[in-house]
């Protein structure tokens, strides 16, 4: 898998983060769309009080999976208690907060009844081997031994298989796909949105998460071949990311000089020329968050709104009951198509369409 691209722009990077966390919380049911999240985080920002409950758990689960990527550049190995404070954070402030960060003390399963195991599709181990468990899985981690996405696959279907948590498994374990493939230097700058393409693919997800849970011979054939299966797919998801998120920075390049067309000539270290470079990762934002981003004076960046706004690259909204701020559509509608395009199994949703919701195209209700 070649990932030469997506390692010039910081502000990409930043919005690939927000496309991993939301897709990850997708996947568990939790669902918000770009621009509502971007609101959501400059309303938390102004000190306002974030009365959509779904966004406020998304942007934890944004908080966390950069929390993670700091981790896994620490040169302390990966553990049990790492996994467990990234779990805490995940579940702070949910109606779960009692239950983050520790291992849990009773059976689980998934599905089934909700009364007792029996026909679940999967019962994962008692709860007294889970920690050793986890102390094995993180040994895995640690090593250098096999090729990243390999490791990366093969670690995330142990830790689901381990199931070590009353909520919150299916997320944490996504947050360790990224500590490992950042570790190993595989995806240094960005997360490519892995989730998005493994929550479009969820039918073959969990059929081959499930086909790794072999009952025989972990030597056998059969076994063999159900893990080369789990780790075929997952690499496919991680070419399908890669290759979908470049073609998202080429799509920002192109606004880049459409913006710049529209602005005229625009003097370098400008500040609406900073502005410029930092919309695609701050596509929402106030003007005192924005001479924050650029490092200008309020002066000087509420001049270079002005002026963007002007030239129809921002417009003004309304975040909250009275505050005041500013959206950069085209970054919002091509992080959208970002979305849409990961929903369709084959990248194209006029040919396939999605497998899941995604946003409605600019101008279409539907």
């Amino acid at each position: 898998m070649e990932v030469r691209a997506l390692v010039d722009s910081e502000a990409i990077a930043r919005l690939l983060l927000r496309a991993e966390a939301v897709a990850s919380s997708k996947i568990e049911g939790l669902e918000v769309g770009g621009r509502r999240l971007l609101q959501a985080e400059v309303s938390r920002s102004l000190g306002d009080d974030v009365t959509d409950v779904t966004a406020e758990e998304v942007l934890g689960n944004i908080a966390v999976m950069a929390w993670a990527i700091e981790l896994s550049e620490s040169p302390d190995p990966i553990s049990t208690d790492h996994l467990l404070e990234i779990h805490r954070r995940l579940l702070t402030g949910t109606r779960l907060e009692r239950e983050g960060g520790r291992i849990r003390t009773s059976q689980n399963w998934i599905g089934g009844s909700s009364y007792n195991p029996c026909g679940a599709e999967f019962v994962p181990p008692p709860p007294e081997l889970v920690e050793p468990l986890l102390d094995d899985l993180c040994a895995f981690c640690n090593g250098d031994d096999l090729p990243a996405v390999a490791q990366a696959a093969i670690a995330h279907a142990q830790f689901e298989t381990i199931h070590p948590f009353v909520d919150g498994n299916g997320r944490t374990g996504r947050a360790l796909i990224h500590i490992i493939l950042h570790r190993r230097n595989l995806a240094s700058r960005v997360l490519p949105p892995v989730s998005l393409v493994l929550a479009t693919w969820s039918d073959d997800y969990v059929a081959a998460l499930n086909g790794t849970r072999y009952l025989g011979d972990p030597n056998s054939l059969a076994a063999v071949d159900a893990i080369n299966r789990w780790i075929g797919l997952f690499a496919a998801a991680c070419r399908r990311a890669v290759e979908d998120a470049r073609t998202y920075e080429r799509t920002i390049d192109d606004l880049k000089r459409q913006w710049r067309s529209r602005l005229g000539r625009v003097r370098s270290g400008s500040a609406a020329e900073l502005l410029l470079e930092a919309l695609p990762g701050s596509p929402v934002l106030t003007v005192g968050a924005a001479a924050a981003l650029i490092e200008r004076s309020f002066q000087a960046t509420n001049e270079a709104v002005a002026h963007l706004v002007q030239a129809e690259v921002l417009r003004p909204i309304k975040v909250g009951r009275r505050n005041r701020a500013f959206e950069a559509p085209d970054v919002i509608e091509a992080f959208n198509e970002l979305e849409r395009r990961l929903a369709s199994p084959t990248g194209d949703t006029r040919t396939a369409p999605p497998s899941r919701r995604v946003p409605a195209r600019r101008g279409n209700r539907r």
